[in-house]
């Protein structure tokens, strides 16, 4: 390494971390010449300009996460998590959703002891149930109640979007910050998820804390390596497909110290590097001692007993996999949740991908479904910013944070069983947020700015045009969110959020109308003033009036109501997930 690139490597940056390109002295044609000089005579005047920046990026995306938040009726998922927080504030008991740790839960938690709903302690259902019961069979308000469940997810949401931003400065400087950040905060997939009471943001935005700590650590390992630890536990607390990203990050533990104090040639330099590499090896096995303590805490804290009363079987593992289960140094709680997650993952999931139903999973699933509901100047921006972290010299030390764990998340996710939905991979529009403010970081010319100023504008009105239907967003090449049921289905598109809105259309536009509906989702219709009947229980001849079908449904429609879509004709759509159609 160069006295130049060691000085990349370890200068304070203006968060304590790595030194901006601008903030380096060099020659004019250099990224930290002309350029930074300019900055620097110009950084009295504006140094508000920045933190105004900041808050007024991360006020829209809370403005669009709350207006979402506020209008969608439960989403399939969201129930179970709601009920089970409950059942964690009142009862401490692990009994229900032992499938996911449960640190996003009592992120819930939060919220939901804020609403304070009346829970059943009689209620001896299964976990589905259980949301439905506490939500429309308690007493208690499920407008209410949604929304304070969902208010601690759009928070750390935020905040994560303020991890973002430091990564990014820290590579790129304040410009190439802001552009990571504006991307963050206008990707729908992260304004669509990020509004829910659900486990995926959270656990994505934790992996991305504890490779940015871990990046500072490089320089301070004192107090980042334990942080880094912490946030990986957290991860791995909240939800288990984050596991893969553990020997990851342990692995850039490792390289923390290697960075950090490389050694020399020779001799000598051998026995350095061994004292080098011990160091990186106590930096990691500290990491993973927190990691490991955080996870312990997240039961120890709902159930102090750790009472494995379950209200689902636990199937048994046997093989590879059950013996890497029985290693693992979690509560048995964390392990017979992996135990059903497996058993998940032997079960014949139907998939949906541009009009085709199968069952079982495509490897392609994922990065196809991301190339649809990405927006095109985010696709561009990734896709530049990560050669820019490979290929420009001074930049490619940071690759391994900002790259690896994504990609080895991503390739864990393509070989799941579940072709659910961009959810799965909601770190990939954190990670590569961060890679994008490497392209201004590689060359900053008027050229350069131009173009990436014209793909974060592009971002920026692809998103807001779908303000606030973010969940089913589908990028112009794809014909927009209109046409996203069309090539994908469930989580991308469908998910029960929009019971509330069509009970709002159907008592505007079509009052007195006879209702046959088929509703995905885990809200209860009768609730909102929707009185329908479910066209398959009766004879095809006896359906007339409005036939009102989620799109998830009508994917996968067979039979019956694959034949009464077919004869019906489409005069309506709600939120761009259901279509109402006349018969």
């Amino acid at each position: 390494m160069t006295a130049g690139e060691q000085h990349m490597a370890l200068a304070p940056g203006p968060l304590g971390g790595d030194a901006p390109p601008e903030a380096s002295a060099g020659p004019p044609s250099a990224p930290g010449g002309a350029a930074a000089r300019a900055y620097g005579r110009l950084r009295p005047h504006r140094r508000w300009l920045v933190p105004l920046a900041v808050v007024l990026l991360l006020a829209q995306m809370a403005v669009a996460m709350v207006t979402a938040a506020a209008e969608q009726t439960p989403t399939i998922d969201e129930p179970v998590y709601v009920g089970t927080a409950a059942v964690y504030l009142h009862e401490h008991s692990l009994a229900y959703n032992p499938e996911h740790p449960p640190l996003g839960k009592l992120l819930i938690a939060v919220g939901v002891a804020a609403a304070g709903p009346h829970l059943d302690a009689s209620f001896t259902g299964d976990q589905g149930r259980l949301g439905r019961h506490l939500l429309y069979e308690s007493g208690n308000d499920p407008w209410r109640l949604m929304l304070w469940a969902r208010l601690p997810v759009i928070v750390v949401t935020l905040l994560f979007g303020l991890v973002v931003f430091a990564f990014a400065r820290e590579l790129a400087g304040a410009m190439g910050a802001l552009v990571a950040l504006t991307l963050y905060a206008f990707s729908p997939d992260l304004i669509a998820h990020g509004s829910l009471a659900t486990l995926d943001v959270p656990a994505a935005g934790f992996v991305l804390t504890s490779a940015w700590l871990l990046w500072r650590a490089r320089r301070r390992p004192g107090p980042y390596v334990p942080l880094a630890g912490a946030a990986l536990g957290a991860a791995v607390a909240t939800k288990m497909n984050s596991l893969p990203a553990v020997p990851v990050l342990l692995a850039l533990a490792v390289a923390s110290a290697w960075t950090s104090r490389r050694p020399a040639v020779g001799g000598a330099g051998r026995t350095r590097a061994a004292r080098v590499l011990a160091v990186g090896a106590t930096r990691a096995a500290v990491a993973g001692a927190v990691a490991i303590a955080v996870v312990w805490a997240s039961y120890l804290v709902v159930d102090p007993q750790l009472r494995r009363a379950y209200r689902q079987p636990v199937p048994a593992v046997h093989g590879l996999r059950g013996a890497l289960v029985d290693l693992l140094p979690f509560p048995q709680a964390y392990r017979d949740g992996m135990r059903i997650q497996f058993g998940f993952e032997t079960q014949p999931w139907q998939g949906f991908l541009f009009g085709h139903v199968y069952t079982g999973a495509r490897w392609y699933y994922l990065p196809v479904a991301l190339l649809v509901k990405t927006p095109l100047g985010l696709l561009a921006l990734w896709t530049a910013g990560a050669v820019a972290l490979v290929a420009v010299r001074r930049l490619r030390h940071a690759a391994p944070y900002v790259l690896a764990p994504p990609a080895v998340l991503l390739a864990a996710a393509m070989h799941s069983s579940r072709d659910f939905g961009t959810r799965y991979a909601l770190f990939l529009p954190m990670f590569l947020a961060v890679a994008a403010a490497g392209v201004l970081a590689a060359r900053r010319t008027p050229r350069s700015l131009a173009g990436v100023g014209a793909l974060v504008v592009f971002v920026t009105v692809s998103s807001l045009g779908t303000f606030p239907y973010y969940l089913p967003y589908s990028n112009e090449a794809f014909g927009g969110p209109a046409r996203t049921h069309l090539r994908l289905h469930d989580s991308n598109v469908d998910w029960g959020q929009d019971l509330g809105r069509l009970a709002d259309r159907l008592r505007a536009r079509y009052p007195r109308e006879r209702i046959w509906l088929v509703y995905k989702g885990s809200g209860v219709p009768s609730f909102y003033g929707i009185h329908s009947a479910d066209p398959r229980a009766v004879p095809e001849e006896r359906v007339h009036g409005l036939l009102v079908v989620s799109d998830s449904a009508a994917a996968k429609a067979k039979g019956r109501l694959a034949a009464l879509i077919g004869t019906s004709r489409p005069v309506d759509e709600v939120g761009h997930s259901i279509t109402i159609y006349r018969r």
